[in-house]
């Protein structure tokens, strides 16, 4: 991989990850999780936390910088769409009274015209006592854009999830093999009947401080659920299987081709990023992928207010940063 100019660059509030071999993906739950398969990555520094609401707005105040979702979509870019749709917004997760179809994301996501970073829940919402609550309602631009401003870069896929694992290959979770250890909750999930009943019992309807939770064993926090993040590498829908050969493990692997990542059905052919880590809004009853191995398609044109991102550092290690800090 390409290394950054370190010239001008502080790792405060980064934790170094040091690299090594590990089993990336999952044979036992969602398809696009197979086949477990050997990876290597380099060491690289990552955010402690998610990039905050507060970090956000520097960066936003540094440069002037304006979000996906506060402009107009192109009507030449979505041929077809209705003339009344193409307003600034983004998606919005409004949960119904009742029971509902689970196969049906539409029945709690709403387009919300108005939703920004700033109003991540549409007209209405704020982010006042919200400083340390991750940064939502971000395009993959959105988040490129900080990262270059911030002197860093987006994780691949492979380095955020060995980061996300903490030392513990091959477990369930980024903190060993039970979701709640003894009953305590060691990550922002949802608990009750997904979408309609949410029982709080982890003390958060949505996102919740990046610092909430115990950090994992590199000393990294929400790595999993609160929200999703972006990484580099363009969806595919299965891993690729193991070389079977020790001298042929992937080293610093970056995904699959941009054709593959669209989806089938989709005829304006909008590429797909991956997602790591899931969100607030999974559930035991759905989507389970509040583990390291999860991951999930995301189109880059996409602002949601469960969806956030957090940046890498490589090609300087621990000794040449004098800045340097974990927390």
């Amino acid at each position: 991989m390409d290394a950054l100019d370190t010239s001008d660059l502080t790792t405060r509030g980064m934790a170094w990850i040091p690299g090594g071999t590990f089993r990336m993906g999952s044979d036992h739950h969602y398809p696009e999780e197979a086949p477990a398969h050997s990876v290597s990555v380099d060491g690289f520094w990552i955010d402690v936390t998610p990039v905050t609401n507060a970090q956000f707005r520097e960066f936003v105040e540094a440069t002037g910088y304006v979000t996906w979702a506060e402009i107009d979509p192109d009507p030449r870019d979505y041929p077809g769409a209705r003339p009344g749709m193409l307003k600034a917004g983004g998606l919005v997760f409004t949960p119904p009274r009742k029971s509902v179809d689970l196969t049906d994301w539409r029945q709690w996501w709403r387009f919300t015209f108005g939703a920004t970073w700033r109003r991540p829940h549409g007209k209405g919402s704020h982010i006042g006592g919200r400083e340390e609550h991750p940064v939502v309602q971000v395009a993959y631009k959105d988040a490129e854009a900080y990262a270059a401003w911030a002197g860093k870069a987006l994780p691949t896929e492979a380095e955020w999830e060995f980061a996300a694992r903490g030392g513990l290959d091959g477990m369930e979770f980024a903190w060993g093999e039970e979701l709640t250890p003894d009953g305590r909750h060691m990550a922002n999930t949802w608990q009750g009947s997904f979408p309609h009943e949410n029982t709080r019992a982890d003390g958060w309807a949505r996102t919740s401080p990046v610092r909430a939770y115990p950090p994992n064993g590199y000393g990294v926090h929400d790595m999993i659920g609160n929200v999703w993040e972006w990484t580099t590498d363009w969806f595919s829908s299965r891993h690729q299987h193991d070389a079977g050969n020790a001298c042929c493990v992937p080293v610093n692997p970056r995904g699959g081709a941009v054709e593959q990542s669209w989806h089938p059905n989709d005829d304006l052919r909008i590429p797909r990023k991956v997602l790591k880590g899931g969100s607030h809004l999974c559930a035991p009853s759905y989507c389970r992928r509040y583990r390291p191995a999860a991951r999930h398609p995301e189109q880059i044109d996409t602002t949601t207010s469960h969806v956030g991102f957090r940046c890498v550092v490589r090609g300087v290690g621990p000794g040449r940063s004098p800045s340097a800090s974990s927390d």
